[in-house]
C-alpha cells in the first residue's frame, strides 16, 4: 500500500538539478518564473506523498496498540515510515536549493533591473525637480511658522489697537 515517488517526479527533480548545476546559463526571469512554478507544483506533490506517508505511519502506530508486542509493532510502524519518508526528505531538499538559487537569481535580476532605474538620466532628474520641491514646501512652511509667531507677538498690540479704534466717547 506503500506510494512511491512517480518516475516523473524523479524526472523533473534530476532535471532541474542538471539545469542549476550549469552555472554559465542566464534564464530570463519568466523562464525562470516558469520554472519556479513547476518547482512549486512537484513540491505540493512531494509534500502530498508526505502527508500520506505521516497519514499510514498514524494508522499503523494506531493498529500496534491492538498486538500484544505493542513497543515492537511501533518499531517496526517506525522503520517503515523512515523507510518511506527519507527518500521524500532527500527530494525536497534538493528541491528546496533549487528554488532557492532561482529565487535568488530573480531577486539579483530585480535587483539589477532597479539600479539601473536609479540610474537613468530621467530618474536623477525626477529625484533633483523632487529635492527643489521639498525645500521650496519646507521654505514656505518656515515661512508660515514664521509669519504666525510674529502674528502672536503682534496680537497683544493688535487687540490694544482694536480697542482703542472701537470705543465710542
Amino acid at each position: 500500500m506503500r506510494k512511491h515517488f512517480s518516475l516523473k517526479s524523479k524526472i523533473f527533480i534530476g532535471i532541474f538539478l542538471l539545469v542549476s548545476s550549469i552555472s554559465g546559463l542566464a534564464l530570463a526571469t519568466p523562464a525562470e518564473e516558469t520554472e519556479l512554478a513547476k518547482l512549486d507544483k512537484i513540491e505540493a506533490e512531494l509534500e502530498l506523498q508526505r502527508d500520506w506517508a505521516k497519514y499510514r505511519w498514524n494508522k499503523a502506530s494506531t493498529d500496534c496498540y491492538q498486538n500484544y508486542w505493542v513497543n515492537y509493532c511501533l518499531r517496526s510502524a517506525r522503520a517503515d515510515y523512515r523507510k518511506e519518508i527519507d527518500p521524500i526528505s532527500e527530494q525536497e531538499r534538493a528541491l528546496h536549493e533549487v528554488q532557492r538559487n532561482l529565487r535568488k537569481s530573480i531577486k539579483d535580476q530585480e535587483d539589477q533591473k532597479r539600479a539601473a532605474e536609479r540610474a537613468a538620466p530621467e530618474k536623477a532628474a525626477e529625484r533633483a525637480d523632487n529635492q527643489r520641491e521639498f525645500e521650496d514646501k519646507q521654505k514656505a512652511a518656515a515661512a508660515r511658522a514664521a509669519d504666525l509667531e510674529q502674528r502672536r507677538k503682534d496680537a497683544p498690540k493688535r487687540a490694544q489697537e482694536n480697542k482703542a479704534g472701537t470705543q465710542l466717547d
